[in-house]
């Protein structure tokens, strides 16, 4: 089955996200590669959809945020770029608000999992604003270090505007924040490709893919081929560490008919029955994820072994 790429372009108003976007499409339409690029704006006008040009499909989201509040729409278009387009990428401009972590769970639809790589979550950033971030409220303040905080890549602008020694406290303040990420000082998201493009690199089986994967936030999706024991999964749940932060899917149990839907998020696990027949991917997002453990784990409790 063929995958398509998603990025998240993550990044306060105005740090670059845009002037970025413009830079991957044209480097995809270099590429012969087939695109789609998911606009979302709060307002009910969309700014920003001049950046993309007539080669990429284009969808834009308004009055809403896609990690929250038009989480259901979101899912829905993702849906539909899937099976209208044969993309090999998407890429994601979310609002200067968007938490990545909530963006990239909304991405990661159980419906669909299984057709998507995630490719990584690029950070841009306004040096100035940085640097000036005390002025803003607090909540924006720990916005600002979330965005940071989950990012694969960080590009930082305005930074020849900054004095070495400026320079340096940034860098050292965000390599605090999140030691991981590629760290790109620049002016006008003028960035190599290759820095982005290194994320998503293809590996040739799923056991080199689960293995090498080296972004911040990862995904692991499963699928259950035949029900499980409700007991052991609610054990093996609750033995979880606090690395993984979402997990969600359908679930057949052994002691009852139907389709489950599974929520779990803060620690806390929902289930819902679900009317409809669909495939039982089980999708899983949390950082430093022993792909290889989850996935026998999973397959003994199918097996009854758990």
């Amino acid at each position: 089955m063929k995958h398509t790429d998603i990025y998240i372009l993550s990044g306060f108003l105005g740090s670059g996200k845009t002037t970025l976007l413009k830079r991957l499409l044209q480097n995809e339409k270099e590429r012969g590669r087939k695109v789609a690029v998911v606009m979302n704006e709060i307002g009910q006008v969309s700014i920003d959809s001049h950046a993309v040009s007539e080669d990429a499909v284009l969808s834009e989201l308004l009055s809403g945020c896609v990690c929250c509040t038009i989480q259901d729409q979101f899912e829905v278009e993702l849906y539909s770029l899937l099976q209208k387009h044969g993309l090999d990428v998407i890429y994601i401009e979310t609002t200067g608000v968007a938490h990545p972590v909530e963006v990239l769970d909304a991405c990661m639809s159980p419906l669909f999992a299984d057709r998507i790589q995630m490719g990584g979550i690029i950070t841009t950033i306004d040096a100035t604003r940085w640097m000036n971030r005390q002025q803003l409220s607090i909540p924006l303040q720990m916005l600002l270090k979330e965005q940071v905080r989950h990012a694969d890549v960080l590009i930082v602008n305005k930074t020849d505007i900054l004095r070495p020694d400026e320079q340096a406290k940034l860098s050292f303040e965000l390599q605090t924040i999140n030691s991981e990420a590629r760290t790109i000082f620049t002016t006008f998201s003028n960035v190599r490709m290759e820095d982005i493009h290194l994320l998503s690199k293809r590996m040739r089986n799923e056991h080199e893919r689960m293995n090498i994967e080296r972004l911040r936030i990862q995904t692991y999706v499963h699928t259950f081929t035949n029900p499980i024991d409700l007991d052991v999964f609610e054990h093996w749940v609750r033995q979880l560490p606090d690395t993984i932060y979402r997990m969600k899917g359908f679930l057949r149990f052994t002691h009852t008919s139907g389709v489950y839907s599974f929520q779990y998020a803060y620690g806390t696990p929902l289930y819902m029955k679900e009317e409809m027949n669909v495939p039982l991917h089980f999708v899983i997002i949390g950082e430093q994820l022993d792909k290889q453990k989850l996935k026998q784990q999973l397959d003994d409790m199918q097996k009854g072994e758990g």
